[in-house]
């Protein structure tokens, strides 16, 4: 079974409890009331102190009340209903998390609010202003953890979207409060001795089912909790011990870390001692080679598989073979996490435990060069990514690369820190180009390929191959946002340097994407002509990839819109041909919508939704916004053919709030607009105005969950509406009859 890329669902993305929530009723019931309240509420502490449990815990609840203000059916008694009508008010359109704790570049801090939101833009447009129209209307509760490193971008951030999205809520959680007005601080004290007693025990019997609280070990844990000043972090850290220790050896290891780091006092430690002493102390039961391996883990960003753990920390001290078994101690001693993905088994650390590694990896002199082995086994993975883009395992390799995203950042970072290797970096962002372009990731792509390419010393020819890749991906990239002017820019520079150089494969690049920049520009002749002359360039050079056969699609579409059917059923014919023997997907769901227009064309509806299904299957999986938008709306068209003008008109409304994040010259194309605009002249002289508006208007309401759901379905699967015509002939959608003008 194929894994697939990861997906937000429609209301929420919280993550599943690992572990149980010990406590803290009185503190979420508190939470709750302050939320009811305020619009801003932060929840502060010391590291360790809970934070991220609690706000996670609150937005749980507020999540289920949610869901169950959102599918008032599910619920029995009217009278259920009524006691969540507050939760439907506050924030029906769902609670959403964003994790910034590993965000290290500012400006990824919006990109990364928007990925939470599952929010995607292919246009120019700021991210801050796509993110502030999307809140506009919504009552949503937005989840902010771990910001302090950031928290003067993210305070100001926080404010615009407060003012400007009147139904949106923040709950953040940080070491100290964002300082804004009408913000409500929840400082968060360590728990009672009780529940801290209880967090205790029920850690220590997870890892030991034969532990117990008894009368004869009651009061040295009592104390062990009073000495770690009942931290939830250190609790845990320490209920990882009493595996193999007693709760009086704990303690007494406890009183060298003790007096080691306050020079012998007892009690009355400020909490951010106790918890780098509960840390500390960890660190100091460790062996040498667990210690080591602690230090080195620190350099990755979120999560890590262990093929990257062997590679990045093994060494003449710490042999390959080895790596596994201390990854299961550290995991033991709850030093390290083990998460599933769709990406298999990874392993996180928690930033208090690495921000100690890296401490420790600092002091060892060896951060330079492990950061260096971390970045050279993300290029190698890009690269290994790239070429496997062109095979069976597209699925897999979007979700991979989603999931590895924080580390591959990390990575690009350390080449722009690196004055000399600026070209790692200009080839690491354009070998993501499957990526960005592929995977709904343009604003992002970009953010990285004009950061290389405007470095100091990013204009170098030492390395010239790796900055014509990035400027054609730059080009190819800024193409699809509709920024015509920027991507031509990039791809003349990228043409020119190729040509003095002999770069026959970027040369052909250059031309393929100023071909498509040409497509999504109207010119259908300029497109037409070089696109050809990329193909042929291609087919010289022995180049075969997803990027050769998307050219050979484009050009299809090319033919298609000029009226030439026949050419563009021979060419995509061809691609689909192709792709289903590789396996290629995300190409040849292009391809299948060049043949269902076709289809259309020559009044074989049926055939037409059997293609667009399966586009629009693809187009999801891969979150490629340009694809499924353009799917979904000859699909319309196609529905309308098939008697139903009333589903159509739902499945553009639908499809509409789509074209906002798609780019602003794609959205005024004549060619690619004929479908939308041909639906609405058809359904509405079917239905009429007003009721294709309030058609159109339902569509507006369903998620891009629910409206893929339902355009999968097909026609057969929703209800036939009173006055539907039956079957009709298939719309002309030639050159002569294709509409130029903007709606």
């Amino acid at each position: 079974m194929r894994h697939r890329p990861l997906r937000h669902t429609g209301r929420g993305n919280l993550p599943s409890e690992l572990s149980g929530f010990i406590g803290r009723g009185a503190e979420l019931a508190a939470l709750g009331r302050l939320l009811e309240d305020s619009r801003l509420v932060t929840v502060t502490g010391v590291g360790g102190v809970g934070k991220s449990r609690l706000v996670l815990a609150a937005a749980g609840a507020a999540s289920g009340v949610a869901r169950e203000a959102a599918e008032p059916e599910a619920q029995g008694a009217h009278g259920a209903r009524e006691a969540h009508a507050p939760g439907r008010e506050r924030h029906h359109d769902g609670v959403r998390l964003a994790e910034l704790a590993g965000v290290r570049d500012p400006g990824l801090l919006e990109l990364t609010l928007s990925e939470a939101l599952g929010l995607t833009d292919h246009t120019t447009r700021p991210p801050r202003t796509v993110l502030a129209e999307h809140l506009a209307d919504k009552h949503l509760l937005l989840v902010l953890d771990g910001f302090e490193h950031l928290v003067e971008e993210t305070a100001a951030l926080v404010r615009e979207l407060l003012l400007r999205c009147p139904g949106l809520r923040v709950l953040a959680a940080g070491r100290r409060p964002l300082e804004l007005e009408g913000e409500r601080v929840f400082p968060l004290a360590p728990p009672a001795s009780e529940e801290a007693l209880e967090l205790l025990a029920a850690r220590a019997s997870a890892a030991d089912p034969a532990f117990a609280v008894t009368g004869a070990n009651r009061a040295e844990l009592v104390e062990l909790c009073a000495r770690l000043d009942r931290i939830p972090l250190a609790l845990e850290l320490a209920a990882g011990r009493l595996r193999t220790l007693s709760p009086a050896q704990v303690l007494a290891r406890l009183e060298d870390l003790f007096g080691l780091l306050t020079g012998g006092a007892r009690g009355g430690l400020p909490r951010h001692r106790a918890l780098r002493t509960a840390i500390g102390w960890s660190h100091e039961l460790c062996t040498p080679a667990e210690r080591l391996l602690w230090a080195r883990l620190s350099v990755f960003a979120g999560q890590f598989d262990l093929d990257a753990a062997e590679y990045v920390c093994a060494g003449p001290d710490m042999p390959v073979e080895g790596v596994l078994d201390l990854v299961g101690e550290l995991v033991a001693q709850s030093l390290l996490v083990r998460e599933e993905t769709a990406a298999g088994a990874r392993f996180r650390m928690l930033e208090t435990v690495r921000l100690y590694g890296a401490g420790w990896l600092e002091s060892l002199g060896d951060a330079v060069r492990l950061r260096r082995r971390h970045r050279d086994w993300y290029m190698g993975l890009a690269t290994w990514c790239e070429l496997d883009w062109f095979s069976p395992r597209q699925y897999e390799v979007a979700a991979l690369v989603e999931v590895e995203l924080p580390n591959l950042r990390l990575a690009l970072e350390c080449c722009l820190d690196e004055p000399d290797e600026l070209h790692l970096g200009q080839y690491l962002a354009g070998t993501l180009w499957f990526f960005w372009a592929g995977c709904g990731r343009l604003t992002e792509g970009r953010h990285w390929l004009e950061r290389t390419l405007d470095a100091p010393g990013g204009a170098t020819t030492d390395y010239e191959s790796s900055r014509l890749k990035a400027l054609w991906v730059l080009g190819y990239v800024a193409a699809l946002q509709g920024d015509a002017t920027a991507s031509m820019c990039a791809l003349h520079e990228c043409r020119d340097a190729a040509a003095c150089s002999g770069n026959r494969v970027a040369a052909a690049y250059a031309v393929h994407r100023l071909g498509c920049l040409a497509l999504v520009s109207d010119d259908m002749a300029r497109a037409r002509e070089l696109l050809g002359e990329a193909l042929e360039q291609y087919r010289a050079a022995g180049e075969l990839n997803s990027n050769v056969l998307m050219c050979q699609v484009e050009l299809g579409m090319a033919l298609a819109f000029l009226g030439d059917l026949p050419g563009a059923l021979a060419l995509c014919g061809e691609v689909r041909e192709i792709c289903e023997e590789r396996g290629e997907l995300w190409t040849k769901a292009y391809a299948l919508y060049v043949l269902a227009y076709a289809a259309l064309e020559a009044g074989g509806t049926r055939e037409a939704r059997r293609l667009l299904t399966e586009c629009v299957e693809v187009n999801h999986a891969f979150n490629d916004l340009v694809g499924l938008v353009l799917a979904l709306e000859l699909l319309a068209l196609v529905t309308v053919a098939e008697g139903d003008p009333a589903e159509a008109a739902v499945l553009q409304g639908a499809a509409e709030p789509l074209w906002g994040g798609v780019g602003l010259q794609l959205f005024g194309s004549g060619y690619f607009n004929a479908p939308r605009l041909l639906c609405r002249e058809r359904a509405g002289e079917l239905l009429g105005a007003e009721r294709y508006a309030a058609f159109e208007a339902e569509g507006r309401e369903l998620s891009r969950e629910s409206l893929v759901v339902r355009a999968l379905r097909g026609a057969a699967w929703v209800p036939r509406r009173a006055g539907a015509p039956g079957g009709m002939p298939g719309p002309r959608l030639s050159r002569s009859t294709a509409p130029v003008d903007q709606p």
